[in-house]
């Protein structure tokens, strides 16, 4: 299925990167913003098989639709942000001066708007790779990564398109004002079927250790999650304030996974001169993953792109997450 997908793919490169070469004649690229244009490329199905889903019971991907992903701001001008707290999945990375850039998965359902949108990274197109077909949300590029973009296997849609879906907010200031409707990219959510991660939902595994609050620091910016027994949830805050959307909704994941990494420096810049930094998301290592107020000490493996991301505990049975939201932050290993 995999060699089909590829050779329908090559079927259009051609075109598609006239698309994207001819959008990056017209536009430039603003620290942090990246004022661009993309290409789009289809991706080749990727035959994950079965996944656990958000319930704990395995669902065929089969059938399912795209994901949408959508990077978002996450300085302190774009706080609060908006439709965090409906995605599925939320990725911190690491970017430009060690600040910090989320990543929204949405699957289950469609928020009526996500933003502030900025824009997006090489290795955000590594770490899409586990999805089938996913569609990205983005504000720009680098000029120079837009190639790589308008060939990686997914549907990039970069609000320099003109696309309807993007609009500006006069409640912040730009570059922190750009907001999207993902009911304009998308008819439907496409259901948790989607969320070919790799991640197991269900009882949790026997040991773990009690655990209240844990901080993950980046070198200009810092998560903590404080364990709420009531809520029975993680409660974020960042860079020293609680994390709230612009509905007063408290950010709350039920499990939280520190997945320790390799990042290192990539080839492109911002028009600062600002190396950007590439998480490496494919490979092996350590994790710990917060769940009911307790903290499990885990390893992680994605052998591939295509692969999603496997969680075991020491003895080598699969971690399972608890139901709902759930925060992934790459530090570095």
């Amino acid at each position: 299925m995999r060699q089909m997908a590829r050779t329908r793919c090559g079927a259009m490169t051609a075109a598609l990167l006239t698309v994207a070469a001819a959008g990056s004649l017209v536009t430039g690229c603003s620290s942090g913003s990246g004022a661009t244009d993309d290409g789009r490329a289809p991706a080749p199905s990727r035959g994950q098989g079965q996944e656990a889903g958000p319930t704990g019971s395995p669902s065929s991907t089969a059938g399912a639709g795209p994901v949408l992903a959508v990077k978002i701001d996450n300085v302190s001008a774009a706080r609060p942000q908006t439709g965090l707290d409906a995605a599925d999945v939320v990725y911190a990375e690491q970017v430009e001066g060690g600040l910090s850039r989320l990543m929204a998965i949405y699957a289950s359902k469609l928020p009526t708007t996500v933003g502030p949108v900025r824009s997006a990274r090489e290795s955000d197109l590594e770490l899409l790779r586990q999805f089938d077909k996913p569609t990205l949300a983005f504000s720009g590029a680098q000029h120079k990564l837009l190639p790589v973009i308008a060939k990686a296997p997914l549907h990039a849609v970069s609000a320099d398109q003109g696309s309807s879906a993007f609009y500006r907010s006069a409640s912040k200031v730009a570059p922190h004002n750009l907001f999207l409707h993902p009911k304009q990219l998308m008819r439907s959510a496409p259901g948790a079927a989607a969320l070919t991660t790799g991640f197991h939902f269900g009882a949790a595994p026997a040991g773990g250790s009690p655990e209240t609050s844990r901080t993950v620091r980046f070198p200009a910016a810092r998560f903590t999650f404080a364990w709420s027994a009531s809520k029975h949830r993680w409660l974020v805050s960042m860079d020293g304030t609680p994390t709230v959307t612009t509905d007063g909704k408290r950010v709350a994941p039920a499990t939280v996974v520190v997945q320790y990494v390799k990042v290192h420096n990539s080839k492109y810049h911002d028009v600062l001169g600002n190396n950007t930094p590439y998480t490496e998301t494919v490979g092996s290592g350590t994790a710990k993953v917060l769940r009911d107020g307790k903290v499990f000490d885990v390893d992680w493996k994605r052998p591939t792109a295509g692969d999603g991301t496997n969680f075991t505990t020491t003895d080598g049975t699969p971690m399972n997450f608890a139901k709902g939201q759930v925060w992934v932050v790459f530090a570095k290993a």
